[in-house]
């Protein structure tokens, strides 16, 4: 389903759109692997993620916008990776897509939600903060953080 207003359309990734997602992501982090030796290879895997956990993905027009990776583990939810495509930052689609993660989560049974990023990103862990997420513990290069998912979606 694609869109023609501001706000785009949100839906599962399926494998077709491999190739899309790694373009989506590979753009988002280019600015941070410039300053960051130490990040991983962050699109690596798509089609594996795609099989194995919940990947949704924003598309406005005919592209792709932006993706959200989430994996189910029980009473707890796992945000894997998101990325926005610089072409459309600013317009709460980073938002939209946690907003869709954290429905799915909590109609799956989460009670809780959980991500790392990278030390090197504080404009992450500030945007994460402003979300309602909390940092947990420092690990390396990593930023352990936790939201609580109040509620159930019926």
């Amino acid at each position: 389903m694609k869109t023609t207003s501001d706000k785009p359309a949100i839906r599962r990734a399926n494998l077709q759109d491999a190739n899309a997602i790694k373009q989506c992501i590979d753009r988002a982090y280019s600015p941070v692997k410039e300053r960051l030796n130490d990040l991983p290879d962050v699109s690596a895997g798509v089609e594996k993620e795609i099989s194995e956990k919940v990947v949704f993905v924003a598309e406005n027009n005919t592209s792709l916008a932006g993706c959200v990776i989430l994996a189910l583990q029980g009473n707890h939810a796992h945000l894997v990776n998101i990325a926005v495509d610089p072409e459309y930052h600013g317009r709460g689609i980073a938002r939209l897509l946690i907003h869709t993660a954290e429905e799915l989560a909590r109609r799956d049974g989460a009670s809780e939600f959980r991500l790392a990023t990278h030390v090197g990103m504080p404009e992450n862990v500030a945007l994460y903060t402003h979300l309602g997420w909390s940092e947990t513990e420092r690990k390396g290069n990593k930023v352990l953080m936790t939201k609580r998912l109040k509620g159930t979606i019926s």
